[in-house]
């Protein structure tokens, strides 16, 4: 086989994991805006897809990015907020709030799943 063919680096990180609440739960699409925003910040959105059972941009979700973008840029998170812009545009909706933040973020910008 040719060497093109050969990933040297399987296994090194480990696939993200994503902390979710059973999927009865009130906080459940809060937990799943997170998470798909999460993914697609370390480049993971089809597992966080399949995690969630929510898909990218899906509007029941649109509430709770709204305000995880509104969060994001009161607290200076910038790459959060642009993330949530970016699932908003998918969505077709507006993001309804201004376009930047001006204080630090006093938490991270993502919770760790492990």
């Amino acid at each position: 086989m040719s060497r093109a063919f050969i990933n040297e680096d399987a296994g090194g990180d480990p696939a993200p994991t994503y902390s979710l609440p059973e999927p009865d739960s009130p906080y459940y699409a809060e937990a799943a805006a997170w998470a798909l925003l999460q993914g697609a910040d370390q480049g993971d959105s089809v597992g966080a897809e399949l995690a969630t059972g929510c898909r990218w941009g899906e509007k029941r979700l649109v509430p709770h990015v709204r305000e995880i973008l509104r969060e994001a840029e009161d607290k200076g998170q910038e790459r959060v907020a642009q993330l949530a812009r970016r699932f908003l545009r998918a969505a077709g909706a507006p993001p309804g709030t201004r376009s930047h933040g001006a204080r630090n973020a006093a938490r991270p910008p993502f919770r760790s799943g492990s």
